[in-house]
Order: structure tokens, then sequence, then C-alpha cells
């Protein structure tokens, strides 16, 4: 007689949520283990683990990053240039979720490019493609059938947090809720669905995006939720539907138990050039100390950090690097270049001297000329920068823009790809190439 293995993680001793198998002392312990396939002989009785699914939801074109994701899905756009999708599931990875399904549409290869089968990250994961758009509710119904056993936490693929999210999952296991919504207190709640709850967490009132006047509450919804397997059976198959919009105002209708989670700790969406840098800005400061990987050529530059770097880079004299900074492999600095906190920069890059670059993302391969100002800007692969440019805060540039010397891109403005701004160009406003989808509102 052995026990089976399937649907179960790894075993140990004095587990949250482990549960111990009958067991008779005078016969030896045996399990099957359906990962490798055979029987294990053990010594000792053992306590075993469920699994703890994960749905991530990556199904969206991210229009509103644009044009960051013309050429990538929002989860691919890097932050300390690994694709950001990646320090999610490295985080939910190390909180014990390792049953991961993936719902995925939009450039769908890219992402199981970046991720594989998972075991990178000692993760199992299931990728479930949308034949169109279903909305959030509809795509995890499309994967009814990896999720219908147990409960199980939804996610969307371009959150990038730090919430304890064993501990949410843990609440709803104890409560009595057919759902769970994971709020955070915000400023300006306006742009989220919003929920009142009372001193039990239970939700008594939930908007998805309220109007002036409609904000009765700051408690925004992160899209994070802890599920009921019978969720399930309220979400019509092959049909848009989204859980704010549509499936929470079914439930409260029917007399459901919606609860909510107050989540403590860093929490975004990437969906906005803003929120990517904010988010960038939180890996950046999770830095322990300046690590090298691979060779350095210094000549008279000074490094503070933390700052994280990969093979082959090169600082010329003068040059200061003020950490947190990421710099990708292959990348060199000019001489009397300062890279101020809370940037990164790509591989391949070539940044020369004289430049001033600040609390920006600039991505591979890009070419910044002389005597330039950078701030809080989004650069995308294979741009050139030529000489005497200002790029003020809140800008994205697209890949393989050109700008001349001495352009001036102001705050808050978008170049499409492959466009090309003369010499002595202020740009007050957007940029677009006709080559390319020129929306940039949604999803």
């Amino acid at each position: 007689m052995y026990t089976d293995l399937a649907g179960l993680s790894s075993w140990g001793r004095d587990r949250e949520g482990a549960r111990p198998l009958p067991h008779d002392d005078r016969e030896p312990f045996r399990v099957r283990d359906p990962g490798v396939g055979r029987i294990l002989t053990l010594k000792t009785p053992c306590v075993l683990l469920l699994r703890m699914k994960v749905c991530i939801m990556c199904g969206g074109e991210g229009t509103r990053l644009r044009p960051l994701t013309f050429e990538r899905p929002k989860p691919c756009i890097p932050i300390m240039n690994i694709p950001s999708i990646q320090h999610l599931v490295s985080h939910l990875s190390s909180l014990g979720f390792t049953d991961l399904v993936l719902t995925v549409g939009y450039m769908a290869e890219e992402i199981e490019q970046a991720l594989g089968d998972g075991s990178l990250f000692n993760v199992s994961l299931k990728y479930v493609r949308e034949k169109t758009k279903l909305g959030t509710a509809g795509s995890v119904k499309n994967a009814q059938r990896y999720l219908e056993d147990g409960k199980f936490l939804v996610v969307g693929g371009d959150h990038v947090t730090t919430l304890n999210l064993l501990e949410f999952y843990r609440e709803h296991l104890h409560g009595h809720g057919i759902l769970s919504i994971g709020l955070v207190s915000i400023d300006d709640p306006g742009e989220y669905g919003i929920a009142e709850i009372d001193a039990d967490y239970h939700v008594k009132r939930f908007r998805e995006k309220p109007a002036p006047g409609e904000i009765f509450s700051n408690l925004a919804s992160t899209g994070m939720y802890v599920c009921n397997p019978e969720v399930l059976d309220h979400i019509p198959a092959g049909k848009k539907y989204d859980f704010a919009r549509d499936l929470f105002p079914a439930l409260m209708e029917e007399g459901k138990l919606l609860k909510g989670w107050l989540a403590r700790g860093n929490w975004t969406d990437v969906g906005s050039p803003r929120s990517l840098r904010q988010a960038e800005r939180w890996k950046l400061q999770e830095l322990p100390h300046t690590s090298i990987s691979g060779d350095l050529t210094m000549h008279g530059a000074r490094v503070v950090g933390p700052v994280q770097m990969g093979g082959s880079i090169t600082l010329a004299a003068g040059s200061r690097i003020i950490g947190p900074v990421a710099i990708g492999a292959g990348t060199t600095i000019g001489e009397h270049v300062l890279v101020g906190p809370y940037t990164s920069l790509g591989e391949g890059c070539t940044i020369r001297g004289h430049t001033k670059i600040f609390s920006s993302s600039i991505y591979n391969r890009v070419v910044v000329g002389r005597n330039n100002s950078i701030s809080g800007s989004v650069i995308d692969n294979d741009t050139v920068v030529g000489d005497d440019c200002s790029i003020e805060n809140d800008t994205v540039i697209g890949p393989r823009v050109h700008l001349a010397d001495k352009v001036v891109v102001h705050s808050g403005t978008r170049i499409w790809p492959e466009v090309t701004v003369a010499q002595g160009t202020v740009v007050k406003e957007h940029v677009l190439n006709r080559e390319y989808d020129l929306r940039y509102n949604g999803s």
C-alpha cells in the first residue's frame, strides 16, 4: 500500500496547512511521487502540504503603456532588466504558491519564453490561451478545469507587490465568504474599484471606478482575490465578464458573502508609465548591497551602492553612480556622467560624457549622446538620443526612435516607435507613428 502525492507538494514537519496521513507504525511509510513516477519509502511518517493554486491573468494588451507594449506584453516589461512577471512569480514562490495557472492572450509566446515551465522558480506552470477577449472573470472561467478542485488566489500578471499574499489566502480559508478582495488604502481611488467594509470585513458596497460624489471609501481593490471554486459557477462561459463590473454586483445581489482583506505593504499594477516607475523604484530599494556579475573596468569613477552590475561594464573617469541603480551587461558609461538613484540601464547601452540620468529606465542597446539630461523617463530598446537634449519627467520613448541634437521632450509626452525628431525640436505633445495603432487608453 502507498499514498499518492498527486495534487500535493513537498513534505515536511510542523508546517501551516499541513495534514498528517494515516499510517501504521508497523509498516514502512510509502508514497507515490507523480513527479518522478516512482514509489518512495520513507523512514518516518511525514506531513504533506496541499498545493496552493494561483491564477495569474496575463491576457491584456496594455494599451495604456504604449509605446512600451507594441513589441512585448505588459507582464514582460522589464523592471531592473528582467520581465516584471518574473518578479511576481518569484514572490509567489517564496510564499509557498507553487501551482500556477496563467491565462494568456496577447503575445502569449513572450510570456511563455520568460517563464518556461516554471522550474527555475520552483513552481509548476500551466498556460491557458484565450482565443477572444474574455475579461478578468471570463479568463479565469476559461481556466476552470485547473481551478475547480479547491480555493485559489487570483492576481494580475502586471502586479508588482511585496504583500503577504499567504496571509491573505489563510484569512480566506478561515472565513466564510465565497470570495475575498484584497484592499489597499490610497489617496486617489477614483481609478479603481472601491469597497465599503464593516468591522467583520464584510463588503457592504462595491463600486467600480466611482465618479466624483460616489467615492464613499478610499479602500481600492488591488485586483487580487481569493475564491472558492463555486465562484466559477457564477461566471458565464465564453463571454466577456469582469470581476468588479459584473461578478461582484451579481454575487452581492444573490446575498453571497464577500469579504475584504486590508493589505499592508507595496502594491501596484503596472498599468501606466508612472506606476511602472514606482514599481521599479520599490524593486531597486530592495537591493541589499553592490554586486558585480563579471568584470568591471573603472578609470577614476565612483560607485556609491547599492548597485547591481552585469559583466563587461566600463565606467570612465569622473563618472558617478549613486545607488540604488541596476546596470546591464556590456554597458559603457563615459566621462563625467552622473547616474542618480532609482535608475536602471539595460544591456549594451552607451552613455556618453557629461550626461545626467535620474530615476529613469533605459532599456537595451540605447545610445545617449553627450551633455544630456534625462529625468523620470522610460526609453525603449535601440533608441538613439543625440547631444544636448533634455528629456523631462514622465516621458516614454518607444523603440528605435532617433532624437537629433538639442531636442527637448516635455514631461508627460510619449514618442511612438521608429520616429525621428529633428534637431532643435521642442516636443510638447505625443508624437505618434501611423504605422502602429494610435490608441493609448484602455487596459
